[in-house]
Parts: C-alpha cells; structure tokens; sequence
C-alpha cells in the first residue's frame, strides 16, 4: 500500500518526538515539511534514487493528500530521513537511533539504484572465430560501440 505525502510528513515529526496526541502541529509547519520533502526526494532523483514519487512542478502545486507510488521498502528511509531534516527547524534534537536508522536505509536505496553499466567491447579487438561479419564488410574487428543514453527506469525518452 503506497503511502500519502501527509502519512511521510506525520511520520517524520513522530520520529523526531512530535506526536498528534500531544502536539498539534500548525499549517505553516505541515507546509514547510512538504516542501522540504519535496526538495529531498527530487535531490534524490537526482542522485539516481528514482522511487516514483510525483515531484510538482512548482512548490505551490503540492498537495499533502498526493498518494505516492513510492514501494514500500523505501517508506523508513523516507520518513526517517526527513525527520533528520525536520528536526533543526523545530529546535529538537534527532536521536541516535534515527541518525543510525536512516544512514542504514539510505545505504540500502543506494544500493539498490546502484546497477553496474553495460561494457561494450572496443573496436580494436579481433571479431574473433565465432563472429563471421567480416565476410560482408572485411573487417576482422567487432563493431564500433554503440553510446548508451541514460534515462531512468522511471522516465522516457521524447524524440521531437
């Protein structure tokens, strides 16, 4: 079940100690957050960490009810990380744990985005017995490699 941009922003102050129960936390706040989630998840993107989150196109067209598509082993990283985030703007402290927690999670996002790239062989090397396309074009040598275009998994390529 994919979580709601308000259930990652109501986690991340649970973390840091701002309970509903105790705290009611004011429009103001509940904004700043979502911005700041916002800004976390599109750097994120930007780093190769693409989970599906809709990023807005300007801050004033994000909504608090967006339902994200995000997978759910990506939930605690998301909220813990921007619980060390939040914490500074309301003049708490983050505990170890949560420190800890979400270097840990983070870790695992990377390593998962993290895919080794594709090698080609080089032009100069021999085609070799099993590869007879020097018999149309006379050239004993593999073919020159062919440049990969980076896209995301999660984006496609417009030809205009």
């Amino acid at each position: 079940m994919s979580w709601t941009k308000r259930q990652f922003v109501e986690a991340a102050f649970e973390e840091i100690g701002y309970a509903n129960y105790v705290y009611d936390l004011e429009p103001e706040q509940i904004e700043g957050a979502l911005r700041r989630l916002d800004s976390m998840m599109a750097t994120w993107n930007g780093l190769g960490i693409r989970l599906a989150y809709p990023l807005p196109d300007s801050p004033e067209f994000s909504d608090l009810d967006t339902r994200t598509t995000v997978p759910d082993s990506a939930n605690a990283a998301i909220y813990m990380n921007l619980a060390v985030l939040l914490a500074p703007t309301v003049g708490k402290m983050v505990s170890q744990d949560t420190k800890i927690g979400a270097k840990a999670a983070y870790d695992i996002l990377i390593q998962r985005a993290t895919q080794p790239r594709e090698m080609q062989f080089p032009d100069t090397m021999p085609a070799g017995a099993g590869n007879k396309t020097w018999r149309n074009n006379q050239d004993p040598f593999l073919q020159k490699p062919i440049d990969d275009i980076d896209a995301g998994s999660d984006s496609d390529i417009e030809f205009y």
